[in-house]
């Protein structure tokens, strides 16, 4: 029976079959820390404890630094669609239709879609990195020895912040890629400007850019919390930080595009 079990337990499908247990495991906690964490920061932030000057410094953080990095990918994500989506379009006949569709492809997913890998990138990992590195030092024990709530202190200015500062990436990023969008389809496919902006303004409405305000808003608070729970969770040393930056950029990636299609199916579909 012994030697049965220990041939069962080096068997592909029992290593499979518990790697499979231990991520739904995994799952479901991590989830639930987020939930929990999120309803503490919530809780917070009505009660109105918000440290002011730490919120200042990670809003900073989160948008003037991060600005470069998330314009560059961007814009260079509206060179390649506009290079190619350009030149069939007027080749076909639809050449007063490419601002209109670059315009509403870039504000409605592209925007902040791709500021939202950018910022979990360098800021959500970042972010992880740090509460990580505070947890296995005992840094956050000693701040909740000296009984201040470390939610409070480490939470609300980062999630916060997200949420205020994500938008104006956003909007930044997706001004600069219509911009781009038509100086590329003007070299690629010798596209007038004034074609260009005829059509996009005319494809634009309010309902694209207030949805695109509310998603950046969620994205931005939720790359931040994500972040901040697999930093605070870690544990295992200089190993355990490196697996909750990891973890904090895989949880914020699927976050992203799991919160961009709910926003998809209630206000596009």
């Amino acid at each position: 029976m012994i030697t049965l079990r220990k041939y069962l337990k080096q068997s592909v499908t029992y290593k499979i079959l518990n790697g499979l247990l231990y991520a739904a495991v995994d799952f479901l906690d991590t989830t639930g820390k987020i939930v929990q964490l999120g309803l503490h920061v919530l809780k917070c932030i009505c009660k109105g404890e918000i440290g002011w000057k730490e919120l200042l410094s990670q809003c900073d953080r989160f948008g003037v630094s991060s600005l470069p990095i998330t314009i560059s990918i961007v814009g260079m994500t509206s060179i390649i669609v506009a290079s190619q989506v350009a030149h069939e379009m007027v080749k076909q006949g639809g050449g007063n239709f490419v601002g209109m569709l670059m315009t509403i492809l870039i504000v409605r997913e592209v925007g902040a879609i791709m500021s939202g890998f950018a910022i979990t990138s360098m800021i959500g990992s970042s972010l992880a990195s740090e509460l990580a590195t505070m947890r296995v030092t005992e840094q956050v024990d000693a701040i909740e020895v000296l009984s201040v709530d470390s939610i409070r202190y480490l939470f609300v200015p980062r999630v916060l912040s997200g949420a205020i500062m994500m938008p104006f990436v956003v909007i930044v990023a997706s001004f600069i890629g219509v911009l781009v969008g038509a100086v590329t389809s003007d070299l690629f496919a010798g596209l007038p400007y004034r074609a260009y902006f005829d059509s996009a303004y005319l494809g634009l409405y309010m309902k694209d850019l207030s949805i695109c305000i509310l998603k950046a808003i969620f994205f931005g608070a939720a790359i931040a919390l994500i972040s901040c729970t697999c930093g605070f969770t870690a544990s295992g040393g200089a190993k355990g930080v490196g697996l909750a930056t990891t973890k904090a950029v895989v949880w914020s990636f699927i976050a992203i595009v799991v919160l961009d299609m709910i926003f998809a199916v209630l206000f596009f579909y």
